[in-house]
Order: structure tokens, then sequence, then C-alpha cells
């Protein structure tokens, strides 16, 4: 069984909106932190082989890109991953191999998941998160913290996302600010 893990670059008060879309202020607010180091901790989060689960709107930003870009660890393995993309207009998917998941979302994961091949990463898409954590698919979480407010912009939980419990399972301070923080998904909430 595949492995489902959401990684995501994330602001101290949980905003993961990186481009200008819907008039957010801050696009690439992200970029004053990177560092090489980060970008090999980023990577070798993913785990050696991978595949993608994607939203639509981070496949088409992605896709605008990585095909385009100069080879290395990060593009040669994002290209070659198998894009699972959640989309009305599976037609229009070029970046491959991709795989649209069709109408039922939640039935297309459990499917994935259960056929041999290499573990699941999800980027982007605080919808999805939501909906994947509410039926029990989610196994981990990594979360790229940076030290900043941003006051506005697209959460990583969108609102209504259920309760969880989750466990640290490692963390690690870059020079620049950036935490890393991973969690594995420890069941439901418990009350005090």
């Amino acid at each position: 069984m595949r492995t489902l893990k959401i990684m995501a670059h994330i602001s101290l008060d949980g905003v993961i909106q990186t481009s200008s879309e819907n008039g957010f202020p801050y696009a690439d607010w992200t970029a004053p932190y990177r560092s090489p180091q980060g970008r090999d901790e980023v990577f070798a989060a993913h785990g050696g082989r991978f595949d993608l689960l994607l939203g639509r709107r981070t496949y088409d930003m992605w896709s605008d890109f990585w095909p385009k870009a100069p080879g290395s660890p990060m593009a040669d393995a994002l290209n070659a991953a198998t894009k699972f993309v959640v989309t009305h207009r599976p037609e229009s998917l070029a970046w491959g191999p991709f795989e649209s998941l069709g109408p039922d979302i939640v039935e297309s994961v459990r499917r994935i998941k259960s056929q041999p091949g290499p573990n699941l990463v999800l980027w982007g898409s605080a919808t999805l998160t939501s909906t994947l954590l509410e039926h029990g698919l989610v196994d981990e979480a990594l979360l790229v913290v940076y030290p900043v407010l941003l006051g506005a912009g697209k959460r990583f939980f969108a609102e209504g996302t259920p309760p969880r419990a989750f466990e640290l399972v490692g963390s690690k301070a870059m020079p620049s600010g950036i935490v890393f923080s991973a969690y594995k998904v420890a069941g439901a909430l418990k009350g005090g």
C-alpha cells in the first residue's frame, strides 16, 4: 500500500498561497528564505521515487515551469513522476505521465493508494488536503514553516477541516529560519 504525504510551504499563520491569484499581495514570499540546503531537504523529504497528487491549479502552475526547468534531481524526479490530477478538464492535461482522478476523488485516491507503486506526495491544495484528512487517506505531513505572518491568503487547512491528532516524527531548522516539521497522522483528536 502506498503512503500519502502532504507537503506544504506555510507561513506561521497557516498561509500556503504563493501566487498573485485573487489579488493576493505577497506573491513569492518564500523567495528570500530559499537556500541550496533547504532545496536539498525538500527533495530528500519526497523519499526517492514518488508520484504526485495535484489539484488542477497546482498542476497548471507546475506544468508551466518544471518541463522547461534545467535538469536537476528535483526537476527530473517531478517530471518522471505520474501526476494524479483532480480536474474537470482531463483532455487539456499535457505534462505527463498523468492520470485524471475522475469525479469521485476519495474513491480514486483509495484505489491509487491500494495499488503497488511509489508513495504519493500532495502539494498545494487546501481543499484536497481537507477532503483527504476527513476520509482518513493522509498518512504524513511535512510542513516547511517560514518565519513570516501574512495575515491573508489561502490557508493550508480550509475552514471545516476535521479535527485530527498528529505525532511529530522529526524537525530540522535551517539557518534562514525555515523549520521543517514532519508529522504522522495519529488519529482522532484527544480531549483533555
